[in-house]
């Protein structure tokens, strides 16, 4: 089976979330979801540090690219283990 490759698309997320605080409500909705962007910040670091795009991720989690895309996007409730997962498939960590 052929590994498809990652390529990253560029993105100044200090720029993003200067403008996005400017917004009210946005700083304190942000930080209830500190944990989840901190988990999505990993899986993002994992799988581009193994070189994979979602869509190998997805195939060896036995999922859909949209499933990893949210996962990744911090923006789908998921299960300790699931985020686990998705960084051991990345190569990042061991189960």
């Amino acid at each position: 089976m052929a590994e498809l490759k990652y390529h990253p698309v560029a993105h100044d997320h200090d720029a993003f979330l200067a403008k996005a605080k400017q917004r009210p409500g946005f700083e304190d909705a942000y930080e209830s979801l500190a944990l989840d962007y901190a988990l999505a910040d990993e899986m993002l670091k994992a799988r581009a540090k193994a070189g994979l795009t979602q869509d190998a991720v997805a195939l060896r989690m036995g999922t859909t690219k949209s499933a990893v895309s949210r996962l990744e996007s911090g923006g789908e409730a998921c299960t300790l283990d699931r985020d686990l997962e998705a960084l051991c498939r990345c190569g990042r960590m061991r189960a």
